[in-house]
């Protein structure tokens, strides 16, 4: 595909239930969204990475650290939906959407996600996962699980363990992936995606992604490795994060 410009936007929003203010969350003295944009920030492949946010709290501390920002409409119903309202006036072919609760991400991961979907004329969307092993909580509900076929496109994302099994099995090892939350978004797909309906999958999972499967779009799965990487969904995530910085530093 011909590429233009790849733009980045990181969604923020201060309301959460489960963890309200979480952008401004302080993880070793520095707030966690100001960490998912430095991360976005070393990618080369990106040509410019933007904070959308709803709320002036937020938009003003990614000003202060040197984040271009923007404000949009509190009736965004979803971090996608907020995306494509800060980029509807910006012409790019490509829109990554990084999830604001990733402060420990690792910058290939992105650049990985980037070529994935560079190279592919099928997908509209690409999107990175990771092989669970044993050591992980299977049925932990915040993480999503997902299946793909031999070419890499997705078959299903779900909460539940896929492969369906109760725990990790041995026998089974390497065909369990978690979904890391990364999206990279053709453009022009992005436009139609926030017009579709909800769709029942999507509904049922709480898993927006499902919505472009039901809808018969491709969805190109990236295997990456491992991370240290800890999504931030409750406010007793941010000390696993913390520990993970002062094991092996500010830089890793």
């Amino acid at each position: 595909m011909k590429i233009s410009r790849i733009i980045c936007v990181i969604p923020a929003r201060y309301e959460s239930t489960r963890f309200p203010g979480k952008p401004l969350a302080l993880i070793c003295g520095k707030p966690m969204i100001q960490r998912v944009w430095e991360r976005a920030k070393k990618v080369k492949l990106i040509d410019e990475v933007i904070i959308a946010t709803d709320d002036k709290r937020i938009f003003d501390k990614a000003v202060s650290f040197g984040a271009k920002a923007v404000m949009t409409s509190p009736e965004c119903k979803s971090g996608t939906d907020r995306i494509a309202q800060a980029v509807r006036n910006i012409k790019c072919s490509i829109v990554i959407n990084l999830q604001g609760d990733e402060p420990l991400i690792s910058p290939d991961i992105i650049s990985n996600t980037i070529k994935g979907i560079l190279k592919d004329t099928q997908a509209v969307v690409s999107t990175p996962v990771c092989l669970v092993d044993e050591t992980e909580n299977l049925s932990d509900t915040n993480s999503a699980k997902v299946v793909f076929d031999k070419n890499h496109y997705a078959l299903y994302f779900s909460r539940s363990i896929i492969p369906n099994s109760t725990r990790y099995e041995k026998s089974k090892a390497g065909l369990y992936y978690k979904h890391i939350g990364l999206y990279v978004y053709k453009s022009d797909f992005l436009k139609k995606f926030v017009k579709l309906k909800e769709s029942s999958l999507e509904n049922t999972e709480k898993l927006e992604q499902l919505r472009i499967l039901e809808n018969g779009y491709k969805i190109k799965v990236v295997i990456v490795k491992k991370e240290n990487s800890v999504p931030v969904d409750r406010p007793e995530d941010i000390k696993a994060v913390e520990k993970i910085i002062k094991m092996k530093g500010e830089r890793l």
